[in-house]
C-alpha cells in the first residue's frame, strides 16, 4: 500500500467511516480496514437467519468474531438487522399468532441486543418497511400480516427495552427517490410523535454515476434532519452502471467511469460534509472493488466497480477526490 492519507482520520471533524463486512472479509481487507475505517457493520452474520436459524438456537459464533475484531481496533460497531422482511427463516412465521409473533420478536431482540450491550452502539433496528408500490406505504411482509402495522413500533420499543443506551435506527433504500423519501418521513415522523424510541435514520445510499440527483439528497438530508435524529449513511456504494444498464461483457471499467465516479464521489462527500452535524456515520456497503454484492445485482455475475479501493486495495481517483478538500 502506498503512503496515502488515513480516510478516517481525514474525517474525525465530521463522521465516523464505516465498511460492512464478514469474517472472510475482515481477513481479506485486514490493512485497508484498520488504516481506513473506524466502524464497521456485519454484513450478513447478525441478520435473523445467521444468527436463529432454528427455534431458540442461536449461533453467534461469526457475530462474536466481528465484536471482537472491532474492539481490538478500537472501531464502532452498528448492528443490522433486527427486523426486516428478507432473511428470515420460515420457521419464524410458521403456525402463529400475532401473540407468538411478538412473543418470537422479542425473545429475539433481547437475546441479541441484550448479548452485544456496551460492544454495538447502534442498531438497525427495522429494515426497509416501506413500500416501493406508489400509493401504498407499509411494504407486504409476514411481520406485517400477522402482527400488523405496529410491528415496527414494537420491534424499536423492544430494542430499547434490551439496550436503553443503544442508538436505534429506521434503515431503507431509495431513500432520496422524493415519493419514498415522503413515506419513510411520514412513518419515521408518526414514531417520533408517539415517543416511540427511536434515535435514528438510515440512509442506504445505494447509488450510481446519475441517480439520486444531489438535489434529491440534499431534501432527503434536510427532511430527515428536521425530525431531530441522527442521520447515518448506512450502505454506501456508486455503481458504475445505471439501474437500467444491464451491460454485462466489461471485465475493467472504462476511464471515463471512474472519472465519472470520481467526480460523483467528489459531490457526494461535499454534500456530506455540509450536514455533518445531523450526519454522525458514513458506511460502505463493502472496502474494495475486489468484494461487492454489486457483483451479482441486477445482473447476474456482473462484476462492478463502486468503492474508494481497486480490486488491488489501492486507492483510486474517487479516493484522492473524497480526501482532498
Amino acid at each position: 500500500m502506498i503512503n496515502i492519507p488515513s480516510l478516517q482520520q481525514k474525517y474525525k471533524e465530521y463522521f465516523s467511516i464505516g465498511s460492512a463486512v464478514s469474517t472472510n472479509t475482515i481477513k481479506l481487507h485486514d490493512s485497508l480496514l484498520k488504516n481506513h475505517f473506524n466502524s464497521i457493520t456485519a454484513e450478513n452474520e447478525m441478520k435473523f437467519e445467521h444468527l436463529q436459524p432454528k427455534d431458540n438456537q442461536f449461533t453467534f459464533e461469526n457475530a462474536d468474531r466481528l465484536v471482537t475484531f472491532a474492539k481490538e481496533n478500537g472501531m464502532q460497531m452498528r448492528g443490522h438487522a433486527l427486523v426486516w422482511h428478507n432473511q428470515t427463516p420460515d420457521w419464524v412465521f410458521e403456525n402463529t399468532s400475532r401473540s407468538e409473533l411478538l412473543s418470537r420478536m422479542k425473545n429475539h431482540i433481547f437475546t441479541v441486543v441484550d448479548r452485544y450491550k456496551g460492544d454495538i452502539g447502534s442498531w438497525d433496528v427495522v429494515n426497509e418497511a416501506i413500500a416501493d408500490e406508489c400509493g401504498k406505504l407499509l411494504r407486504a411482509s409476514k411481520w406485517l400480516e400477522i402482527i400488523g402495522e405496529d410491528f415496527i413500533e414494537k420491534a424499536f420499543e423492544y430494542a430499547h427495552e434490551a439496550d436503553s443506551t443503544a442508538k436505534l435506527f429506521y434503515n431503507d433504500y431509495n431513500e432520496s427517490h422524493p415519493e419514498k423519501r415522503e413515506k419513510i418521513y411520514m412513518l419515521v415522523k408518526s414514531l417520533v410523535d408517539r415517543d416511540i424510541p427511536i434515535h435514528g435514520i438510515g440512509l442506504q445510499g445505494h447509488w450510481n454515476l446519475a441517480d439520486p440527483n444531489k438535489d434529491d439528497i440534499r431534501m432527503a438530508i434536510e427532511n430527515y434532519a428536521s425530525l431531530g435524529l441522527d442521520l447515518h449513511i448506512t450502505e454506501l456504494d456508486m455503481s458504475v452502471f445505471g439501474w437500467n444498464d444491464r451491460r454485462s461483457n466489461l471485465t475493467t471499467p472504462s476511464e471515463e467511469m471512474l472519472e465519472h465516479q470520481a467526480k460523483r464521489y467528489e459531490e457526494i462527500f461535499a454534500l456530506l460534509r455540509e450536514y455533518h452535524q445531523s450526519i454522525t456515520n458514513v458506511t460502505f456497503w463493502g472496502t474494495a472493488d475486489d468484494y461487492t454484492w454489486l457483483d451479482d445485482f441486477p445482473v447476474k455475475g456482473r462484476k462492478n466497480w463502486p468503492f474508494l479501493f481497486d480490486e488491488n486495495h489501492q486507492p483510486k481517483s474517487s479516493f484522492h477526490k473524497v480526501i482532498n478538500f
